[in-house]
């Protein structure tokens, strides 16, 4: 079984992160797209971010009309900082043998992955997806494999719809009063004027 996995903040989830996980799910023959909140990203550990049950349940609502979507609570339910390994480590734990894993990463966030905890063991226990973000079109792959020879064979690049919506934006446009729609799905926007999200206190 081939599983897509798509890990975050998802502060919040957004369209670009459906359409990412949706044409990776179908290019790549993904028989699932797993979503995974993070519990406290270890890359934003200075910001403050929502509750992991408001992102959770905005990434629940956001996934909810498609049924190769699921959202795993892995890094939610283990205490301290999230990482990659510790991610890839439970989730090959729980659904066992014979699962292939599709770790899904910007090409920006690909370009500093030597200096990520372990990831010697990350490219061991899955393919990395770079998908295209705005401004960063392609892996350099020559510098990552001055630093991990071999890597390029466990990476797929993605021919992906550019989606230039970010969390910061949507944040930051709540924060003005300016409208999200179209940017987040109804069910996520209306959560979040429920619960009176990101505005300013």
């Amino acid at each position: 079984m081939d599983i897509g996995v798509l890990g975050g903040a998802f502060d919040p989830i957004h369209n670009g992160h459906l359409i990412i996980a949706e044409d990776a799910r179908v290019k790549l023959g993904l028989e699932q797209v797993l979503f995974v909140p993070a519990g406290e990203p270890w890359l934003k550990g200075h910001m403050s971010i929502a509750s992991g049950a408001h992102r959770l349940e905005m990434v629940r609502l956001a996934i909810a009309a498609n049924p190769h979507f699921i959202v795993s609570t892995v890094d939610l339910n283990r205490a301290g900082p999230s990482y990659t390994e510790d991610t890839l480590d439970d989730l090959r734990r729980d659904p066992g043998e014979g699962v292939n894993l599709y770790f899904i990463v910007g090409v920006d966030a690909l370009a500093e992955f030597p200096t990520w905890r372990h990831p010697e063991r990350i490219v061991q226990m899955c393919h990395l997806v770079a998908v295209k973000r705005p401004g960063s079109l392609d892996v350099n792959m020559e510098p990552l494999e001055r630093s991990m020879p071999g890597i390029a064979n466990r990476i797929i690049s993605l021919d992906n719809p550019l989606i230039d919506i970010s969390s910061t934006d949507i944040r930051r446009r709540i924060a003005a009063g300016l409208p999200i729609a179209n940017l987040v799905p109804t069910a996520v926007e209306r959560y979040i004027v429920d619960h009176a999200l990101y505005v300013p206190a």
